[in-house]
């Protein structure tokens, strides 16, 4: 059978598609070279994500680029793929799919007219043909971004991108330098022993939203939620062989991403201060070393996170912040790989670590 080459694209090389984006920029492209006069098109799917619902991809025809314009689940549903195609010309939109949450693809044509039938019969018969043939592919690219987004919720982007890329093995992982940022609620048993459970988990996500928000801010990882805990990271990504300039912008990242998270937190106990409520004091470790970043558990129950000696300093590093009475605590490890102004307090044991480790704090914490 003698195909159009968008058709044959969707039949036999679109559910191969690397991701939306590209997707819809190949298929505009075919489109184009099989004579539809366009000027833009656009993708949006629905995902599955605590705070993204929508995602919707833009392609210019013009320039072959596309751009991408996120739905909020707090926010008022919008229209954002029919709005913008309505800008360059007439414009043509289908629901792919029986869900309701079904992707939608719309297109739109040359010209600066607006409304959806001033595309020709012809044009929008091809364009209903050219929607039936890409549902196939598109119910799988959609499948495949929804457990993208799943994963990125509950391992992060890094450990995600892991995970998908067939790192499954229990016991396999790599060897990676970072920086480690540990933080934990002081009197959090106390707390909750007094506070409704709704309450204190609304608490809890107020905190968590406070440093996860800053470390990823920062270009780090959040790793873990340990009860009222947090496990972060901030690996060293430098392609360039300037080894010691990449660990210092691990350091210097994750010392703005402690100092942002203890901003948040002193803005969170105002408020809750204003209700009456107490406030929810909190310390933090920053440590870098290597870690073994892989996969851990049971035969039938895997966790991807990270192990090694420089994860037991920081836990126990941040365990001392009570005790000396500073809300942040920094290894000589970092303060060795930062310029920043740091407050040095001598010396001290970590449990189960058999070296002393050198101490230092922000100046004023």
């Amino acid at each position: 059978m003698d195909l159009p080459s968008s058709l044959a694209w969707l039949i036999d090389e679109a559910a191969a598609s690397p991701g939306p984006e590209r997707f819809l920029a190949e298929l505009g492209r075919r489109l184009l070279a099989d004579g539809l006069a366009l000027s833009g098109g656009a993708l949006t799917l629905s995902v599955p994500h605590p705070i993204i619902a929508r995602r919707t991809w833009l392609w210019r025809a013009e320039t072959g680029a596309v751009i991408e314009a996120l739905g909020f689940a707090a926010a008022p549903q919008s229209d954002a793929g029919r709005e913008w195609l309505a800008g360059l010309g007439p414009v043509w939109e289908e629901s792919i799919g029986a869900s309701r949450d079904g992707a939608v693809l719309g297109w739109a044509g040359v010209g600066r007219r607006t409304g959806a039938d001033e595309f020709s019969p012809d044009e929008a018969a091809r364009l209903q043909e050219i929607a039936r043939f890409a549902a196939a592919p598109l119910t799988a690219l959609a499948a495949r971004e929804a457990r993208a987004a799943l994963l990125e919720a509950y391992l992060g982007r890094r450990s995600a991108a892991r995970v998908q890329s067939g790192a499954l093995a229990r016991g396999t992982g790599e060897t990676i330098r970072a920086a480690l940022l540990c933080a934990d609620l002081r009197d959090f048993t106390a707390l909750s022993q007094v506070t409704e459970p709704q309450a204190m988990i609304s608490a809890l996500d107020a905190y968590f939203d406070r440093v996860a928000g800053a470390v990823h801010a920062f270009g780090g990882e959040v790793l873990k939620f340990i009860g009222d805990g947090v496990l972060a990271i901030f690996p060293v990504t430098a392609a360039s062989g300037d080894e010691a300039r990449a660990d210092r912008e691990a350091c210097e990242a994750a010392l703005r991403a402690v100092a942002a998270s203890r901003a948040g937190m002193i803005h969170l106990d105002r408020m809750r201060e204003a209700e009456g409520l107490a406030p929810l004091p909190f310390g933090a470790a920053l440590h870098f070393g290597e870690i073994l970043w892989g996969n851990i558990g049971a035969a039938d129950r895997l966790d991807f996170t990270a192990i090694g000696p420089a994860v037991n300093l920081v836990s126990r590093l941040e365990g001392l912040c009570k005790p000396l009475g500073h809300g942040v605590l920094i290894s000589g490890a970092v303060a060795a790989n930062t310029e920043a102004a740091l407050t040095p307090l001598g010396e001290h044991a970590l449990r189960g670590i058999a070296e002393p480790c050198a101490i230092f704090t922000l100046a004023g914490v």
